[in-house]
């Protein structure tokens, strides 16, 4: 892509976004080249990939958490930039032509409604408006009802970031959004020494104002509820995260006043979110992905078990790196540390490695231990959208392969083989993972430096009536973290219980009695 195709004009742009011309050139440069499939070796399978941990197992790894919990170690980290205009999709087409799927849906609408955490909200909105509810329902105006309930006349609940959405209902006509779930989730494992819980929520830059008022104004109710301090802190995705969209000739796609057309580059964005939190042992987990009270023991054990095995894990690591470093190194530590590597990280070495030098033996090995790590809890697959934990060959080193959560879109579409290999997946990734950021002299990793930048992601998408093709950045759990050692631990389908669309919170799982 030559520079003369850009104006003084253009590199101007570019550069207000925080991208350099080069930056954006190597974007261009990614249209061109397109996306590289992942190289599907086998699915994870327990005993295969998948640690599939015992009752026996389980005190240990809690107490090695709530050891960690009491010296401060632990921060939660929740992605929530998405708006939920998506979790509305089929009620905004209702709104949009009146038309319901049948008499049955018509009838199953009015019937959920009064289920809702919401529902005492809107039926408050309708009254302001001068009307009812149950007018509106005997009427049968359920376009003017969805009207109240999506847009900014009533609860604007299309509109909101998902965070600020009323999840669950609880007694005395109680009620909790996502973000207020999360917040209780990270009091139960996230709290320190002196009561101190630390949660760092990502959000859009047009929802920021909003979810900082609506957290200062909860905030000193479950501060005195819970006997905790909430140090409750808020991001945005970076600007020069954005990505150049191209035409289908994969030149810089222009609005229609002829400036360049840039979009957010995807949720491995938040790549720099995660890098510049002041962390050592965060858990992360989606916005969307909560449960009512009654629930959430078994999802609060998981996570201590989860950290509790990265721990774990960490203690090894830096005992051998600890070795490396010193030089207190023999052929018999080497195979000791290898079969610590291949047993416990599932490590698989190049068949070269064995020829090697003592010296350059140490070295590649500390190499390899010297990264994050992250532990995954991973759920039986039953039928839900997303990735899975696979074996992958790794591309640089022949005849070795390392464990990566994939999209399907990284799945060659083309190949049968690859198609079959994807379709025999077990298990799922609810993103559900403790990730450790700090090396074993407790500095920081440069999460940036651990990147597979080949597994980018092209879109279609359009703009105004014209297709473009949009470039997302290595996924913050996929690509993003291709380069850290990866554990991916079984844990309970109860732990998983996503909204994806409005009608999920009619499952059982978020109503208040079950």
């Amino acid at each position: 892509m030559r520079r003369d195709m850009f104006s003084e004009a253009d590199v101007r742009q570019i550069e207000a976004e925080g991208l350099t011309l080069q930056q954006v050139l190597a974007q261009i440069n990614l249209f061109e080249k397109g996306v590289c499939p992942a190289g599907l070796n086998r699915p994870c399978t327990l005993g295969d990939g998948i640690v599939a941990l015992t009752e026996e197992d389980m005190p240990e790894l809690i107490a090695l958490c709530e050891d960690g919990m009491r010296k401060g170690r632990m921060v939660k980290f929740v992605p929530a930039s998405g708006a939920a205009s998506r979790m509305f999709r089929e009620w905004f087409r209702i709104l949009d032509t009146g038309d319901f799927d049948s008499l049955e849906t018509r009838q199953n609408f009015a019937q959920n409604l009064k289920i809702h955490a919401f529902y005492n909200d809107l039926n408050d909105a309708i009254k302001r408006n001068g009307e009812s509810l149950e007018g509106l329902l005997k009427a049968g105006r359920h376009r003017d009802i969805l009207t109240y309930i999506l847009t900014i006349k009533g609860l604007n609940y299309g509109y909101l970031p998902k965070a600020l959405l009323k999840y669950h209902r609880y007694p005395d006509d109680d009620s909790r959004t996502a973000l207020e779930e999360h917040l209780v989730e990270a009091i139960l494992y996230a709290q320190e020494t002196g009561r101190v819980c630390r949660i760092h929520f990502t959000v859009s830059e047009e929802y920021k104002e909003a979810v900082s008022g609506f957290i200062s104004g909860i905030k000193d109710n479950y501060e005195s509820h819970y006997g905790v301090t909430l140090d409750v802190t808020l991001s945005t995705q970076r600007s020069y995260t954005n990505t150049i969209a191209a035409d289908m000739e994969n030149r810089p796609f222009r609005d229609p006043v002829g400036r360049l057309v840039f979009r957010p580059g995807g949720h491995g964005s938040l790549l720099e979110n995660l890098n510049d939190l002041d962390g050592d042992i965060i858990f992360l987990k989606n916005i969307d992905n909560v449960v009512p009270d009654r629930l959430k023991p078994t999802t609060v054990r998981y996570k201590k078990v989860l950290g509790g095995y990265l721990i774990r894990l960490q203690e090894d690591v830096y005992r051998y790196l600890r070795l490396l470093e010193a030089d207190r190194i023999n052929e018999d530590v080497v195979k000791e540390i290898l079969t610590f590597c291949g047993g416990k990280l599932y490590m698989i070495f190049p068949p070269w490695f064995q020829h090697l030098p003592l010296a350059e033996k140490c070295a590649y090995m500390f190499d390899k231990l010297n990264r994050p790590s992250r532990v995954c809890g991973m759920v039986q697959n039953e039928g839900e959208p997303g990735g899975g934990p696979f074996w992958v060959d790794n591309k640089n080193v022949t005849g070795t392969q390392s464990l990566q959560i994939i999209e399907e879109s990284q799945v060659d579409q083309d190949s049968p083989d690859q198609k079959a290999i994807w379709v025999q997946a077990t298990h799922f990734n609810p993103v559900d993972l403790v990730c450790g950021v700090r090396d074993y002299r407790f500095q920081k990793f440069n999460l940036h430096e651990f990147v597979d930048g080949n597994t980018f992601y092209i879109s279609k998408k359009s703009e105004k009536g014209q297709e473009l093709k949009a470039l997302e950045l290595p996924g913050l759990w996929n690509g993003a973290m291709a380069f850290w050692n990866t554990i991916f631990v079984e844990v309970p389908t109860e732990t998983f219980n996503p909204v994806k669309t409005v009608d999920d919170l009619l499952r059982p799982q978020h109503m208040m009695d079950g």
